[in-house]
């Protein structure tokens, strides 16, 4: 029987995973492995998922369950306990192991593309996916400030964030889900104008390929990428860890 992999989240009809996996699977002559989506409304149908598989060897998460899959677990890694999401599971004799290779993929792509300028980060969503952004701009010596739809400590609001926050942040990254397809209309609103050449926006986001938050940033000269990058590298991690003998 083979192994099964997959993706649990709400909604996942904007996701990759299961074709990224399927042509993985086909290229490298992996048989051995199948990768499915299974859409969870709730974490709490998670237990019913699992009994309904029990061939499951692994999980990717998404949003908005990768905070909320912590109590779930049996085992946080070091880099997982640190940032306080999971988006990777390995299941391994009924024991959940969590990990969190978002933080590998979005380091991994970013490094190359900062400049010395780059000392200050705007971070977009406070969600799971802002978790390990922050932990790896930490990492990188990079002075990060949350923008949030709420007021809270350590954080300003989308009102608050003028043109002064534009150059003095001028990386500036969306964790949020805004601009996924299909709703490729929507963006964060901060000013597009007060962007120029100094700014690298990064955008979580992997489909559309363009979102309109990148777009309106290339219009003001903005370097910039999205997430698919960080997608492909986070997957190759995930499947080092499920398939690495423990």
């Amino acid at each position: 029987m083979k192994q099964l992999l997959g993706l649990i989240g709400y909604p996942l009809s904007h996701s990759f995973s299961k074709e990224y996996f399927r042509r993985k699977f086909e290229q490298e002559g992996i048989s051995g492995y199948t990768y499915e989506l299974f859409p969870l409304e709730k974490i709490t149908s998670l237990p019913a998922l699992l009994e309904q598989h029990p061939q499951l060897a692994g999980l990717n998460v998404t949003i908005p369950h990768k905070v909320a899959v912590l109590p779930y677990l049996q085992h946080l890694d070091e880099t997982a306990a640190a940032i306080g999401a999971v988006n990777t599971i390995k299941i391994s004799n009924g024991i959940l192991s969590g990990y969190n290779t978002d933080a590998w993929g979005f380091s991994a792509s970013l490094r190359p593309l900062l400049q010395p300028w780059h000392k200050k980060a705007l971070i977009l969503g406070t969600g799971g996916a802002s978790k390990a952004v922050l932990h790896v701009l930490r990492s990188l010596g990079i002075d990060p400030l949350f923008v949030s739809r709420q007021p809270g400590n350590g954080q300003i609001t989308y009102s608050q964030l003028d043109g002064a926050f534009i150059r003095d942040y001028p990386l500036i990254i969306n964790t949020t889900p805004l601009g996924t397809f299909p709703d490729t209309e929507s963006c964060p609103e901060i000013l597009y104008n007060e962007l120029s050449e100094r700014n690298l926006l990064y955008d979580l986001v992997y489909n559309p390929a363009e979102t309109l938050f990148l777009k309106k940033g290339k219009e003001r000269g903005a370097a910039a990428i999205n997430g698919m990058e960080m997608l492909r590298l986070q997957a190759e991690k995930a499947w080092e860890i499920w398939t690495k003998e423990t």
